[in-house]
């Protein structure tokens, strides 16, 4: 959670806000943090990962959505939009929401500097009290690495993970029952060498 605005406000001033802020902005115990900005990384990986899961959902029941759409966790009130998240099935919005969604089965975060160790540890322990998620995948815009988190069958609390490093991999999203390409899912995302000036590219 970034940039705390206020110390306490109600669900409904937050609501409000939201309603008429250009920005994003998480709610969590009364407080409300503003979201960081993507860079164009974080904005080549998340359109390219929306493009895979629209191709691979094609015809099934399961959606995927974007970061405009607000996901509320049921039991510790967090209010937050992740990069992306796919459902399957009806959808369970909040009660009188037609913009948030309570029962996400797939939550994709693309990591920043800035809320890298956010992710991957508070806002997961937040992410784990949904009772609707098996898989939560991390994916970092700053190298090719991606993990993704898998909810152990018949044992809720506890959570797996296998880590994709190479280009070459396809990453797999057991709960969805499908692969992606780590190159698709890098397609055009630059990364600096650390010796010279010139980029390189995941073609």
């Amino acid at each position: 959670m970034l940039n705390r605005a206020q110390p306490i406000h109600t669900l409904q001033e937050y609501l409000a806000l939201e309603e008429q802020s250009e920005d994003k902005h998480e709610y969590y115990q009364g407080q409300i943090f503003l979201m960081a900005g993507g860079s164009v990384n974080h904005n080549r990986i998340s359109f390219n990962l929306a493009g895979l899961l629209y191709q691979k959902l094609a015809g099934s029941t399961c959606e995927a959505f974007s970061s405009d759409m607000r996901l509320l966790v049921k039991a510790n009130g967090l209010y937050t939009y992740p990069d992306l998240m796919v459902v399957c099935g009806s959808l369970d919005l909040a009660p009188g929401r037609t913009d948030t969604v309570t029962n996400p089965l797939v939550i994709i975060e693309v990591l920043s500097e800035s809320t890298a160790e956010y992710d991957r540890t508070d806002k997961f322990e937040l992410y784990k009290e949904l009772e609707s998620l098996e898989n939560y995948i991390l994916v970092d815009q700053h190298r090719s690495y991606i993990q993704c988190f898998r909810r152990v069958k018949d044992e809720p609390k506890l959570w797996a993970v296998e880590s994709y490093r190479h280009l070459e991999e396809n990453l797999r999203i057991p709960a969805l029952d499908l692969e992606l390409s780590l190159k698709e899912i890098y397609h055009r995302v630059e990364w600096p060498q650390a010796d010279t000036t010139h980029p390189t590219t995941a073609e």
